[in-house]
C-alpha cells in the first residue's frame, strides 16, 4: 500500500510541475533568455539548447523562489571560491548557501564559466555541439544533477520547444525569421541588411565551435583560423597531410584560405539526420562539412552534380532511402546533334567561373583534373575569381 501511495504521490508531484511550466510561461522565459544563451554557447562552446532548458526547468519558467530573490537560474551554490553575494535556499538541505546576481545575464555566464572551468565536465566539450542527448545524459553522468530523470527532463523540454534551433542559430546554421533580428541577436547585426548569400557568408565566419578537437556526426574535427597550416595540423594530430585532404574531399594546399572545419577522421556516409535544409550561398562541400558527411554520398543520394549549387530552402538528403531527387538542377548546354564529343571537346576553350564556384568543382565538370586546370592557367593556388576565364584544355 505504501508503494502505491508513494507511486501516485510521484506522478502528482510531477503533474503539478508540469503544469507550474505551462506553454505561456515557459515561452515567455525563451524569449527573454534565447539571446543570452545563444551569445554564451558563441563565447563558451555550452550548446543554447541545453542552457535555456536547464533555465527553464532550474527556475521552474522563471518563477521558482530562488530565482525571484536571487537572479540565480541554475541552482548553483556557493561553493568555496565564490566571493559574489548569496542568498539562504532549502534545497538538499535546509538553508544551503546559494550564489546571487544583479543580473540574469551574469548567472547565465556563471553556468558557462562553471562547466568551462570544471574538469568533470570536460568531456562534454568533446562532443558535437548539436548532440543535445550526450549533453543531457552527460551532465547527469558528471553529477550536475541528483534527479535519474534529469537528462529525459531536458531532452524533452528540448524537443517540446525547438529548443535545438537556437543551437544551430548560434552556429550560423539557421536563420528563424526574414523578418526578425535572430541574426543580428547572435552576433552579426550587419547581416540583417545584407543579402543572403553575403549574410549566410559572413554567418558562417563567425560561427562559433569548441576550441580544440570535438565531435560532429560522430567524427572527430576541429575549427581552424584563417591562414592555420595544415601540416601542423597533420603534425599535432598524428595524421599523415594527405588523409587530412582525404578526410576533408579537397585538393592539396599549404594552408586555409578561410576558417573552416577540418575532420581528423574519414567522415561518415550518412549524416546525424535525415535532411539539410538549404541556407542561401551554401554550395555542397559546405554542406557535407556542417554535416560531416562524405562530399559522394551526399551528391549519391540526391542525384546531383558537383557544379549545380542547391537551391536555397530545399531539403537534401542526409541518407539512403530519401526523395528520389532534392531538387533539379539546371541543365548543361548539349552537344549539338551528331556530336559524340565529351566536355573535354577542342571547341570549348573556356569557362567563366561563377560565384562560389571552385576549382575542383569546375574540373569534374569538365572531366578534368585540378593540377591540369592549374599547369593550363598557371595557377599558383585553387583561389578562383567571379568572372575570371579559366582555360578548360590544353591549347
Amino acid at each position: 500500500m505504501k508503494k502505491l501511495t508513494y507511486f501516485i504521490l510521484f506522478f502528482l508531484l510531477a503533474w503539478v510541475s508540469s503544469q507550474a511550466q505551462s506553454s505561456p510561461a515557459v515561452k515567455d522565459y525563451i524569449q527573454k533568455f534565447k539571446d543570452i544563451a545563444m551569445s554564451e554557447m558563441m563565447r563558451t562552446g555550452v550548446p543554447a539548447s541545453i542552457t535555456l532548458a536547464q533555465g527553464i526547468h532550474e527556475t521552474e519558467a522563471g518563477r521558482s523562489k530562488l530565482v525571484l530573490k536571487s537572479n540565480n537560474h541554475f541552482g548553483i551554490k556557493c561553493k568555496t571560491e565564490w566571493k559574489g553575494e548569496s542568498v539562504s535556499h532549502d534545497d538538499d538541505a535546509r538553508g544551503e548557501c546559494f550564489r546571487k546576481y544583479n543580473d540574469p545575464a551574469d548567472s547565465y555566464k556563471d553556468h558557462s564559466d562553471f562547466l568551462k572551468s570544471r574538469a568533470h565536465y570536460a568531456s562534454l566539450f568533446q562532443l558535437d555541439p548539436v548532440d543535445f542527448e550526450g549533453w543531457a545524459h552527460g551532465l547527469k553522468k558528471a553529477g550536475y544533477a541528483t534527479n535519474p530523470k534529469y537528462p529525459q527532463i531536458l531532452i524533452r523540454l528540448i524537443r517540446d520547444y525547438k529548443l535545438h534551433d537556437y543551437t544551430l542559430i548560434a552556429l550560423g546554421r539557421k536563420v528563424q525569421d526574414e523578418n526578425t533580428d535572430v541574426v543580428a541577436a547572435v552576433g552579426n547585426r550587419a547581416a540583417v541588411q545584407q543579402s543572403g548569400a553575403e549574410a549566410v557568408q559572413e554567418r558562417a565566419e563567425e560561427a562559433r565551435y569548441p576550441q580544440g578537437q570535438f565531435q560532429i556526426n560522430r567524427t572527430p574535427v576541429v575549427f581552424v583560423a584563417k591562414g592555420t597550416s595544415y601540416l601542423a595540423l597533420a603534425r599535432e594530430y598524428n595524421i599523415p597531410l594527405r588523409r587530412i585532404f582525404e578526410f576533408n574531399d579537397m585538393v592539396e594546399a599549404e594552408e586555409t584560405i578561410a576558417s573552416r572545419l577540418v575532420f581528423l577522421q574519414r567522415k561518415r556516409r550518412e549524416g546525424a539526420t535525415d535532411f539539410h535544409l538549404v541556407l542561401a550561398g551554401e554550395t555542397l562541400y559546405d554542406i557535407a562539412q556542417l554535416e560531416g558527411i562524405q562530399l559522394e554520398s551526399l551528391i549519391s543520394y540526391n542525384y546531383l552534380r558537383t557544379d549545380v549549387a542547391p537551391s536555397p530552402g530545399r531539403k537534401l538528403n542526409l541518407k539512403k532511402g530519401g526523395p528520389e531527387q532534392a531538387f533539379i538542377p539546371a541543365a548543361l548546354p548539349q552537344p549539338e546533334a551528331g556530336d559524340r564529343t565529351s566536355n573535354r571537346d577542342k571547341r570549348i576553350a573556356h569557362h567563366v567561373v561563377k560565384a562560389k564556384e571552385s576549382l575542383y568543382g569546375i574540373a569534374k565538370l569538365y572531366a578534368v583534373t585540378v593540377n591540369e586546370l592549374r599547369e593550363w592557367n598557371k595557377l599558383e593556388t585553387n583561389d578562383l575569381q567571379t568572372g575570371q576565364q579559366i582555360r578548360i584544355n590544353k591549347k
